[in-house]
């Protein structure tokens, strides 16, 4: 009689875990349709506007693109909190090296890469070499960054009444599609098939999920720690020079504020597509989702401060849901082995 309730009841066990898998997969993708579906009802006439829509992509490209290099790091369970920081000193820079140093802005823009890739490497050399937790170093990194910003622009911010029309047309909207969006969009690919499709990507995630059994395998946790460290800082210094053109001044100010809604929606990305583990789709859904709740909210009539509280609760419960997919990811783990064994 066991037996027999058993097997009646398996198929509706199966049932709601197909469904449950479904929804921790697609569960953003399901929320970013919500979410415009609801604030295109509330706000017909303005939500879907393409100036709306423009704006949205063209300021949350900056935070796509820092999102995207925070990922690479959190891949490999380590934090880079100097982003922000750097995305600022990297905005200032760019202004300032033009103005300030008369230099063209394609010159400008290799010292700053330059420049973002050897924070990069600094960051990984004192996580790897010196074994200083990735939490304090990068955080102590980025304190620094801000001093230079602070430093260089004399605690002003740089006006650049002459910028060449080549570097502000950088972010100008073409053909209806604005340029940063298409810049987001080709890193995503990029970093996309890096991490899906080669071996360097599975590389960084095996060390995340157990740097032990990474070592054994002969994978230098060090070198890959360190290149994640390094993709996230030019990704930094890209985000920065985007967000140059768009200001079209240095502002030492701006960069920090970047850091929470850039860690929460790569931490929010790691609940679904790929649950459990950070990824790009998930990365630039959750960036989308916080986008467009956010402006909804806005055109609704919130206060400017709500987006404090925005942010802030959405990074709490993205840890939170970070955490609880990344436990179901190793109970299903374990469940697989046990019925392999059994």
């Amino acid at each position: 009689m066991r037996d027999l309730i058993d097997s009646d009841a398996s198929p509706g066990r199966a049932a709601g875990r197909r469904l449950s898998d479904l929804a921790a997969v697609y569960g953003l993708a399901v929320v970013f349709v919500l979410v415009m579906v609801l604030f295109g009802l509330l706000r017909p006439t303005t939500f879907f506007s393409a100036i709306n829509v423009n704006t949205v992509l063209v300021g949350q490209s900056v935070t796509a693109l820092l999102a995207l290099g925070e990922m690479v790091p959190l891949a490999t369970k380590q934090f880079d909190l100097s982003v922000g920081f750097h995305l600022g000193m990297a905005q200032i820079l760019i202004i300032g090296l033009q103005v300030n140093g008369g230099l063209s802005w394609e010159a400008a823009a290799a010292i700053v890469l330059v420049i973002a890739v050897l924070v990069g490497a600094l960051n990984g050399l004192l996580v790897t070499r010196l074994g200083i937790d990735s939490f304090i170093a990068t955080m102590g990194v980025g304190t620094l960054l801000y001093g230079v910003s602070n430093w260089y622009s004399g605690g002003q911010q740089i006006v650049a009444p002459n910028l060449p029309d080549s570097f502000i047309n950088l972010t100008e909207i073409l053909w209806h599609i604005p340029l940063p969006a298409i810049y987001v969009a080709i890193a995503a690919i990029m970093l996309w098939l890096v991490t899906e499709h080669l071996p360097v990507g599975r590389s960084l995630y095996v060390i995340g999920a157990n740097p032990r059994a990474a070592e054994l395998t002969g994978i230098r946790i060090g070198r890959y720690v360190t290149g994640a460290f390094v993709a996230a800082g030019f990704l930094s210094g890209m985000a920065g020079i985007m967000l140059g053109s768009i200001l079209e001044t240095g502002t030492p100010s701006t960069g920090p504020e970047y850091l929470l809604p850039a860690f929460a929606a790569a931490l929010l990305g790691a609940t679904s597509i790929h649950p459990g583990r950070v990824n790009v789709v998930g990365t630039l859904l959750a960036v989308l989702i916080l986008a467009f709740s956010f402006s909804g909210v806005q055109q609704l009539g919130a206060p400017f401060y709500v987006q404090y509280f925005f942010n802030g609760g959405i990074l709490i419960v993205a840890v939170g849901l970070s955490v609880y997919a990344a436990a179901r990811r190793r109970r299903a783990a374990t469940a697989k082995i046990e019925r392999v064994v059994s």
